[in-house]
């Protein structure tokens, strides 16, 4: 409550909006007869290191194109929003510039991100910050620490390079190199990745109350991993993604895990190697990834682990988002996802559904649901209360203010997880949580939240979230 009080008054210091709005840019063409209108030039400014055919292939027009005013409006939208989703700048303006009788012409205005990034590494090795901080009594040895050298725009193409040197807790090294295009059309690209990591804990079971059980390996490593993958991208269009990726893992378990659970892998073995591809399909409408206001996000995979007898398994999986706004400062946030492994077997590796990645709803922190059948739906009204600028003391062009937009939400869940192995409490039988919360989103993709959740066992709790690149 006193944080809520905090943010309200914070809100009385600064209401300025996050970015620069397309309603705040002037309109040169309302003389123009008939509603038509012809591209001129497009001006870029402010991109010193991307090059301009990287912003340019997101521009839904180019020079000479024959548009209605209507659509003109909306394509400068759309541009600005598929600019700003490049995640290579922390702010970006597509406006009218001047007009010449029917012919308009445009600015891109860009502010670049800091794109080279040597950063202490300090990760929980836990779940999420609830379970650390109620079950492991929030424990400064179970934190991974090192060192990460990001590069995110290597040569000005929005090609990433990731070195991770990770010790503390576990340890791990890995190497990654994306290239988004390395063709002239800007459609074709490749991804390289490899790694290797030592665990001292394992997750090697799961209890009938979801709760994920431990053993911690005191003079050796619970498990390790190598892996080298390869990925080819494709991308004919501003809104479409298609990824193959083909990858070679390598994994080993302790004696004690085997000990503890001879079917973590199949046939009774200790170390695996295998094959994998997967292929996934991406198709992104939305003003912005990683919080969406307005507009359809889809992720669809299928997966292939393992070509051989011992390693065999598929998975299928799709994810759906959308929103929609509701009235000036509010939206609908609805999602919706599935997943099936097959053939169904018993190999606790295979299990993996509830708690992770797309599969997790607020109010289950402390819970895993493993199964090998899953559906998912969340339905989420935000309303936005204020964005407040802080001030850079320190002098940049490019991060002199620092927006950071507070939203008030209330949400619902439901969920289903098939398991015909395992009978818990929240396997096999509908699952739900709701709640209220409060998300604070700034630049860098930082989205934070702060969730007051109920669930079906008569749990409550307030909960913490973060996503950012960092």
């Amino acid at each position: 409550m006193r944080f809520l009080v905090i943010v309200i008054l914070l809100s009385l210091l600064d209401m300025e909006a996050f970015g620069q709005t397309q309603d705040s840019i002037p309109h040169f063409y309302d003389s123009v007869n008939n509603n038509i209108v012809f591209i001129g030039n497009i001006t870029l400014k402010g991109n010193k290191k991307t090059r301009d055919n990287i912003i340019l292939r997101e521009v839904t027009f180019k020079k000479g194109d024959k548009l209605t005013i209507n659509d003109l409006n909306k394509q400068l939208k759309i541009s600005k929003d598929q600019i700003f989703n490049t995640e290579l700048f922390v702010d970006d303006s597509v406006y009218i510039s001047n007009q010449k009788g029917p012919v308009v012409d445009i600015n891109i205005v860009l502010k670049e991100r800091w794109y080279f990034f040597p950063l202490p590494y300090f990760k929980l090795i836990d779940r999420n910050f609830n379970q650390w901080w109620e079950q492991e009594n929030h424990s400064l040895s179970r934190i991974d620490f090192g060192i990460k050298f990001m590069e995110t725009n290597l040569t000005g193409r929005n090609d990433k390079l990731n070195v991770w040197l990770i010790d503390g807790y576990n340890q791990q090294v890995s190497l990654r190199y994306d290239i988004p295009f390395f063709d002239k059309k800007l459609k074709h690209g490749i991804n390289i990745g490899m790694g290797y990591s030592r665990q001292r804990e394992l997750n090697y079971a799961t209890s009938t109350s979801n709760k994920q059980l431990f053993f911690k390996e005191d003079n050796d490593y619970a498990k390790v991993t190598k892996r080298v993958d390869v990925t080819y991208s494709y991308r004919p269009n501003q809104k479409i993604r298609h990824y193959f990726r083909l990858g070679y893992y390598d994994e080993a378990i302790s004696d004690s895990i085997f000990a503890l659970n001879p079917q973590y892998y199949p046939d009774n073995l200790k170390r695996v190697g295998y094959f994998a591809a997967n292929y996934s399909f991406n198709y992104y409408d939305a003003d912005y990834y990683y919080f969406p206001t307005k507009g359809i996000i889809l992720n669809a995979n299928i997966s292939k682990k393992g070509f051989d007898k011992v390693n065999d398994m598929w998975q299928t999986d799709i994810h759906l988002t959308y929103a929609t706004h509701l009235y000036k400062n509010s939206f609908l946030l609805m999602e919706a996802a599935a997943a099936i492994k097959f053939p169904y077997n018993p190999f606790f590796y295979n299990q993996n559904l509830f708690g992770k990645g797309t599969f997790q709803l607020s109010g289950q922190e402390y819970n895993v649901v493993d199964g090998l059948a899953g559906l998912l739906g969340k339905a989420t009204i935000e309303q936005k209360l204020f964005t407040y600028i802080l001030h850079n003391p320190i002098h940049s062009k490019s991060h002199d203010k620092l927006p950071f937009s507070f939203y008030l939400n209330i949400f619902g869940n439901l969920a289903y997880c098939d398991n015909p192995y395992y009978n818990t409490s929240l396997n096999n039988k509908l699952m739900y949580t709701y709640g209220v919360g409060l998300d604070i989103v700034s630049i860098y993709d930082f989205v934070f939240r702060i969730n007051w959740a109920f669930n079906q066992l008569d749990v409550n709790g307030i909960y913490f979230h973060t996503r950012n690149d960092f």
